[in-house]
């Protein structure tokens, strides 16, 4: 029996080699030849909806009440914050114009070298991320363990905390094929979890009650915390969308996309509204619990573990590019055994050491003021090109034209410069208060610095910077 014959095919029937469903994925950031591109744009649905199934976005959601917004208004804010997956997954047609991965791409802008910081950063992020959601994963698990009967106190921890760090790591090591297949799958037993859930949250919402005054500083908050979740995706969709044939189009890959995380991303965040319009969510998982009935309280934690882990995997397999991208000499594999072993030592010592949970949380939303700023330049410098790079260009080093002086481009410099000048003056979170936050009246603009580095970035790329001429 040949190769063919018994390799699982991935999603929307590939016939890649390197891409096969349970195989190890052999490419890296390295693009993907048009004999291997597979797939559609409705494989994007299943990856985004399955991966932000998660219950971030229901705290997130009763974190909008506590900042003084009533159903209603904030309501509104999760749509809205759920309406910015559209320019997520916008981005994505960068990956099937160029085949590799979104922190290859964004060389343009930044040049080799001077991509290099923020690629250290977000790297921080994802592993930061993946180890918050391994946490709370962990925990429900271990909760469920506890209501079963099959273990409790730190023997029952250990083993939940290698169970959710084995089904994420299998998934992501395995790469992209598993990856989309996974999320899919996964997606559709906690849709109807989920969907449950709403079920028994929204009956009982406040829709009448009317808000204390949020004023400036509510409604600022709410829609940073709506939108942080969306923008720390801006440096992965290509990641995702590398492997799809070059005639996939551009309205298909966005509407496919931002559907996904849309729907999943607004039902959730809704969810939260309404039971904290019910009950004190100072710990949303306890707090959801108490307005559950009893028969479906551990079937709700086995919701929380599925949607820690749907997330953990595509961030875990995003920082493995991530490491080759900063020059780690390692295939994607083996690469990703890095970002294991230290996702892994970072659960272990919030749930068995120190909490410092809360405090890593805390550092990595202020992080924001690197990525809002990043986010507009590159968007923007997309929107300049219309995603027409010269693609050898991103793999040459000095000489490729994205090396500019010395490694960086100066107008991208300038404009991540100015954006991060920006949202620090204007940023309120529990490490730093900018001096601008007050003046506001306790607004706090820090996402807008994507807005001003992109348009700083247009100012002084505009004469230099258009798409790349296409080889006839």
């Amino acid at each position: 029996m040949t190769q063919q014959d018994t390799t699982t095919r991935a999603p929307g029937g590939a016939t890649g080699a390197a891409d096969q469903v349970f195989q190890v994925e052999t490419h890296g950031i390295d693009p993907i030849p048009d004999e291997e591109r597979h797939g559609s744009a409705k494989d994007l649905f299943w990856l985004w909806f399955g991966s932000n199934l998660t219950f971030t976005y229901v705290i997130n959601g009763a974190l909008a009440v506590a900042f003084g917004l009533s159903f209603w208004q904030a309501t509104g804010v999760v749509v809205l914050g759920g309406l910015s997956f559209f320019a997520i997954s916008a981005a994505g047609l960068s990956g099937v114009r160029t085949g590799t991965a979104t922190l290859v791409i964004s060389r343009a802008p930044f040049g080799v070298r001077g991509n290099w910081p923020a690629g250290m950063l977000n790297w921080v992020v994802s592993i930061g991320y993946t180890i918050l959601n391994t946490v709370v994963g962990t925990l429900a698990l271990e909760a469920f363990f506890a209501d079963t009967g099959v273990g409790s106190g730190r023997t029952g921890r250990a083993l939940a905390l290698l169970i959710t760090l084995a089904l994420t790591f299998a998934v992501a090591l395995w790469g992209h094929a598993t990856v989309q297949f996974a999320e899919r799958w996964i997606a559709y037993v906690l849709a109807v979890g989920f969907a449950a859930l709403l079920v028994f949250l929204l009956p009982g919402a406040d829709t009448a009650g009317a808000a204390v005054s949020p004023g400036a500083s509510g409604w600022s908050l709410a829609f940073v915390v709506m939108l942080a979740g969306p923008f720390s995706y801006v440096p992965m969709p290509a990641d995702y969308t590398r492997y799809l044939p070059r005639a996939t189009s551009l309205r298909s890959l966005t509407w496919y996309g931002a559907l996904g995380g849309f729907v999943s991303s607004v039902a959730l965040g809704i969810a939260g509204v309404a039971a904290a319009t019910q009950t004190d969510m100072t710990d949303a998982v306890a707090g959801t619990e108490r307005l559950l009935p009893g028969w479906f309280q551990t079937l709700f934690l086995a919701l929380v573990l599925g949607g820690s882990v749907t997330n953990s995997i595509v961030t875990l397999y995003s920082s493995s590019l991530n490491l080759q991208v900063l020059g780690v000499p390692w295939s994607r594999s083996k690469a990703i055994v890095i970002s294991a072993g230290v996702t892994a030592a970072g659960a272990l010592c919030a749930l068995f050491l120190t909490d410092f949970t809360s405090s890593l949380l805390s550092f990595l939303s202020l992080l924001i003021i690197v990525f809002a700023p990043w986010g507009g330049v590159f968007l923007t410098d997309m929107l300049m090109r219309r995603c027409h790079y010269d693609g050898p260009a991103l793999h040459a080093g000095p000489d490729g034209a994205y090396w500019y002086r010395s490694g960086f481009h100066p107008a991208g410099a300038a404009a991540l410069l100015a954006g991060m000048v920006f949202a620090a003056l204007t940023c309120d979170s529990e490490l730093w208060t900018g001096p601008l936050v007050a003046p506001l009246g306790g607004a706090d603009l820090t996402l807008l610095g994507s807005l001003v580095s992109g348009l700083v970035y247009w100012v002084l790329a505009r004469r230099t910077v258009a798409p790349h001429a296409d080889p006839s």
